[in-house]
């Protein structure tokens, strides 16, 4: 007992309900994903060599038989995962290279990509959320590849995340790389730790926006990028 409310207290959490109940709402902590300042001066292969270590740790608390031969591989597995996969997008060096044009046909109307594909992870409970993002912008005489806005989303929603930080990441990232005020981010998504625990509503989802420049300020622009989504 001693040792758990030690463990509690370092974590500055008085009790393991509070725990429970930050666990089930949608706290952001921060606009930025939290990072320790020496996040990355471990490689990844050590990190991974770690991670499995201490994942088949925990394979053997749940009492499952590590000399298997469908498990012994699998702490290598989850280890190579979290790294080279699906948290990919905590390490800067993945950010994708983007490249800005010259808008040369002129184009002034909003620009919109949605239906965006991905998956990232709860960073209460590490299951996974997926959904599809919708992106519009403004060009301010520069656009952008349509694949790289996709690979924005994709990087962002590769780390443990909340809907409401990805969202706001995710806008803040294409008004920095477009030099553009004028964007427009919506994130329908849902989230497996409200459909397979706790309150286990398969059929909820949850929708998060962020609206800066004209979409911001002229509702005609968002209900135009409104329309463009739900057709």
């Amino acid at each position: 007992m001693k040792q758990k409310e030690t463990l509690l207290n370092t974590m500055g959490i008085s009790d393991s309900h509070q725990i429970d109940e930050i666990g089930d709402e949608h706290i952001g902590t921060s606009h930025d994903t939290p990072l320790r300042e020496d996040a990355f001066e471990m490689d990844d292969d050590l990190k991974m060599e770690i991670i499995e270590k201490h994942f088949k740790e925990i394979m053997h608390v749940l009492g499952l038989d590590l000399s298997d031969d469908s498990l012994k591989g699998t702490p290598r597995r989850v280890a190579k995962m979290y790294i080279k996969e699906i948290f990919s997008g905590l390490n800067p060096k993945n950010k994708p290279d983007i490249k800005l044009f010259e808008n040369k046909y002129k184009y002034k109307e909003m620009l919109v990509e949605k239906d965006i594909t991905f998956y990232s992870n709860c960073e209460h409970h590490f299951v996974p959320i997926y959904g599809k993002a919708h992106v519009a912008y403004i060009s301010n005489g520069n656009v952008i590849g349509l694949s790289k806005i996709n690979r924005i989303v994709q990087y962002f929603a590769k780390r443990p995340q909340v809907q409401e930080r990805l969202t706001m990441q995710i806008g803040n990232e294409l008004r920095e790389v477009l030099g553009s005020d004028d964007v427009a981010v919506v994130i329908d998504a849902h989230h497996m730790c409200v459909s397979t625990r706790g309150v286990q509503d398969v059929n909820s989802s949850t929708v998060t926006s962020y609206y800066s420049g004209k979409f911001e300020t002229d509702e005609n622009s968002r209900n135009e990028f409104m329309k463009y989504i739900s057709l």
